[in-house]
């Protein structure tokens, strides 16, 4: 080595960690409400997802998907579950400004360990591919299964097409429902905007008529299938709801 010289690493994981670690403990938690989520900024953090007195989940976000976003993506996961009430789940956030570049995530997992890290909680629609294997769900979504029997107001009243109705559900909906459409010459991949701009035909020129007052989800699907051509099929996971144009049984769904 040459005289004058050192190569020194500085440790700035250990660094964070010593004082992130008894910051979160130290503080009090919030009830993971939307009316909460929209007071947290939209900035780059960790925070804890804390249910019946235990840290379940930890997260990391970014600045262009923050606390704020995550928090309420979130809040919105607990609607319309059994077992499970939004506020019966709590959480603590801290935001961290040099967190870039950085995998703290794993280590405040490591620190608490996290029982719904890894069971699905965070992930997004699976996609076909799920339901075709016939895996069972675990985790989070089997613990506490998606509900489908609420009686909810999302639909207007009066004749509407198959396809505005859908889109409707799938916005207001706190988890996924997925439906047919049918993708351009060459396109295989179904994005997000096809649900949108990319309908079957069939939803297109059918319509229903939405009776006055709340319906559940089933029974939505129910009326949505009777007013289709023969041939269509809603079925029930317990992490969403799909509608296909198909006669088949799944292993671990159920059709509605």
């Amino acid at each position: 080595m040459s005289a004058g010289f050192i190569a020194f690493e500085l440790d700035l994981m250990r660094a964070v960690m010593t004082q992130i670690i008894p910051a979160l403990d130290a503080m009090s938690s919030a009830p993971l409400t939307l009316a909460n989520a929209v007071e947290l900024p939209e900035a780059q953090g960790v925070y804890l997802l804390i249910y019946d007195g235990q840290i379940r989940y930890v997260g990391k976000t970014d600045a262009e998907a923050g606390l704020r976003t995550r928090m309420g993506r979130h809040a919105r996961k607990f609607e319309q579950r059994r077992n499970v009430r939004p506020e019966d789940v709590c959480f603590k956030a801290a935001q961290i400004l040099v967190l870039t570049a950085m995998d703290i995530e794993s280590k405040v997992i490591a620190h608490y360990g996290s029982e719904w890290n890894g069971s699905g909680f965070g992930s997004n629609d699976p996609g076909r591919e799920r339901e075709t294997t016939n895996k069972p769900e675990q985790g989070f979504d089997a613990r506490f299964p998606i509900d489908i029997d609420i009686p909810l107001e999302i639909l207007q009243r009066g004749p509407m097409c198959i396809h505005e109705a859908l889109i409707a559900l799938k916005d207001a909906l706190p988890y996924t429902l997925r439906y047919e459409v049918q993708l351009p010459p060459g396109r295989t991949k179904v994005g997000s905007h096809d649900y949108r701009v990319n309908p079957h035909p069939d939803m297109v020129a059918a319509q229903l008529t939405v009776p006055a007052g709340p319906m559940t989800v089933r029974e939505t699907m129910r009326l949505i299938v009777a007013a289709l051509p023969q041939g269509w099929q809603a079925t029930y996971f317990v992490s969403h709801v799909i509608l296909y144009k198909e006669n088949r049984a799944y292993l671990h769904g159920t059709q509605i």
